[in-house]
This record gives structure tokens, sequence and C-alpha cells, in this order.
């Protein structure tokens, strides 16, 4: 499906089947194109043949990245077509297991949000809160939907604003405040016959809207290529022509770090680091009819990599290990001096 389909003109149905085709094809991406696919059933209500995915995913002997994820996707999907208490069950579950993802709580927290559940709700949120934004740092930009989603709970709640939804309202960047966007008594200007107090809910309304535009159409990374030591080692003892690119591994670090720091200092946003493997670059050359020993294909298979969602974000967090691996803090590795 190209980016620039527009929703009502995708067959859902039809796309779920061509990323399980694509999972097939590349082993290393399952996940997140099963759950894409997992997402186009929930579209096209085949609710549970999208938790028949969610099932297989979790049965999976090689490990998931995110179960928590997968799991919170497969509670939400379950309440929406009448399998309440195993949602139930699962989303306790999760709150128990306590991810440090953010996106399994905001998914669960909106899942009883949307069942009227909204003192629930608003505890799993606060749940979450206390566990990932405890270190008096910015809240990373994966943070945010957790406490707005926090903020507008309380606020059709009639709770009074504390520390983190005074927070949320210095994050959210739309004209118009949180407090307007949430306010449970917009949905009464709906129904009123004052042209004035139409428009203005109009207004709030595509203000609303650009805010989750904005969200959903961040581009992915600008991403730069990174092969683990024994992976380029591999690479270039298959293809001996790339070793004009590659002389060492330490250097190949040097150039990646050196690299995100000059696309940061000219204004480039949104950088980020791609591991590749072997069997990966190999399959994806493939697809492409190319020689893996093509130079010119590289850049290629890294923006592959990060338009499937394989993207880390750089630079890290503060305190985060580094991106090379080696297991030291990025402050005292390839972050020195920055």
């Amino acid at each position: 499906m190209r980016p620039d389909t527009p929703a009502e003109n995708v067959d859902h149905t039809a796309e779920a089947a061509r990323l399980e085709r694509t999972a097939g094809l590349y082993p290393e991406d399952t996940e997140a194109l099963l759950l894409r696919a997992a997402a186009h059933l929930e579209l096209a209500g085949d609710r549970p043949a999208a938790t028949t995915l969610y099932d297989r995913l979790l049965s999976s002997a090689d490990g998931l990245e995110n179960p928590a994820l997968v799991r919170a996707l497969k509670a939400s999907n379950l309440w929406e077509y009448g399998h309440e208490a195993e949602a139930r069950a699962i989303i306790d579950g999760i709150r128990a297991a306590a991810p440090r993802d953010p996106a399994p709580w905001v998914i669960v927290a909106e899942a009883l949000e949307a069942h009227d559940e909204l003192e629930a709700a608003e505890e799993t949120f606060t749940e979450a809160a206390r566990l990932l934004l405890t270190d008096g740092t910015e809240p990373p930009y994966s943070t945010h939907p957790l406490l707005f989603g926090r903020h507008r709970v309380r606020r059709m709640l009639g709770l009074a604003h504390d520390d983190w939804d005074t927070l949320a309202d210095t994050l959210h960047s739309s004209s118009v405040s949180l407090d307007e966007l949430h306010d449970p008594k917009r949905v009464w200007s709906l129904g009123s016959d004052n042209p004035a107090e139409l428009e203005a809910e109009i207004s709030r309304l595509r203000a609303e809207l650009g805010a989750y535009r904005e969200a959903l159409s961040r581009p992915f990374p600008v991403a730069v290529l990174h092969w683990p030591a024994s992976e380029l080692t591999e690479l270039t003892s298959a293809y001996p022509d790339l070793a004009t690119e590659y002389p060492s591994h330490p250097e190949h670090l040097t150039t990646i770090e050196s690299s995100l720091r000059e696309l940061s200092s000219s204004g480039t946003p949104n950088l980020g680091i791609v591991t590749g493997t072997v069997p990966s670059y190999e399959a994806f050359a493939a697809s492409e009819g190319a020689s893996p020993a093509d130079v010119t294909l590289l850049p290629q298979y890294a923006t592959t990599l990060a338009a499937r969602g394989r993207a880390v974000v750089w630079p890290p967090q503060r305190g985060a290990e580094c991106w090379c691996g080696v297991g030291r803090a990025y402050g005292e590795c390839h972050g020195v001096g920055a």
C-alpha cells in the first residue's frame, strides 16, 4: 500500500494478507509486519482473525521484542467483540508486569476508557507515569500519549490539575489547550443551535485532528546503518568489495557517530540508527534484484529498515546504554563530548 493511499480506498483484508506474505520473506520483521496486518484486520471488522494473529505472535518460539504490546493489542481487540472477561484478565496481567515501554500502558488504559472505566483508566495511566517518569528529565516523545491520555481522563473525572497534568499542558503544541480539548462539556455544544458555539467547536476539533495527524505522520528516522562486529566480519568476508566502505569495525562505529552529529548540527531532525544482519541484507538485495556487493544498496537497506520501524532513536536518552552495544552508558562511550 502506498503511503499516500486515502484510507477510504484501502482494502484492509488484502493489505493484511500482503503483510502476512511479506512477513514470510523477512522473518526478522515478523513481529512488526504481523502487528500491522492485525491492525488492518481490525479495521476490516474481522476481529477474530486479528486475535488469531496476536495469538500466533504470542506463541512464537523465537520470542518477541515487545510481548506486552502484543498482549495489550489483543486485550483491546478482544473487548471490542465481546470477550470482556479475557480482556480484563490480560489487562490486569500487563499492569502487574509493569512494562517499561509506554505503548502497552496507553493501549490498555484507552481500552478501559473506551468502555467507561474512567477510574481504572486514570489509575492505569498514573501507574505508568510513576514507573516511567521518575528521573526528572524531559519526557521522551513516546511518553507524551501517556501524559495526554491521563490528562484527558482526569479532566473527564473532574479531578484537579497535578504536576503531570501541568507537564502535559507544557508538552502539548496545539493552539487549543488540553483543557479545552478534554473538556467534557464540549460534546454538548455539538447539539447547540448557536452558530458561534458550533464554529468554536469545529475549530477545536480541527486543532485536535491536526495534533493526531502530526503524531501519526511523524516520518521514520533518517537512519544510519550499523553492523555489529560479527556481522561486519561476515559481510566483508562474503563481499570483499564492501571492505572499502568498512575498513574496520572501530572506524565504522566512529563514522556512525560523526555522521549523526554532523546531521544533527545541520538541523536534520528525527535521527536514528538501524542494525543490519547479513541474512536480512541478502534478502533485501534479492528483493531488489541487486547484488549485495553493490555499495549503493546500503543506504536503501538502511531506509527500508527504518521504514519497518527498526530504528533506534539517536542520541540515546541520558543514562541510556550506548547504541554500539558494548554495555556502557552512551555518555561514557560514543557520547563523550557530545
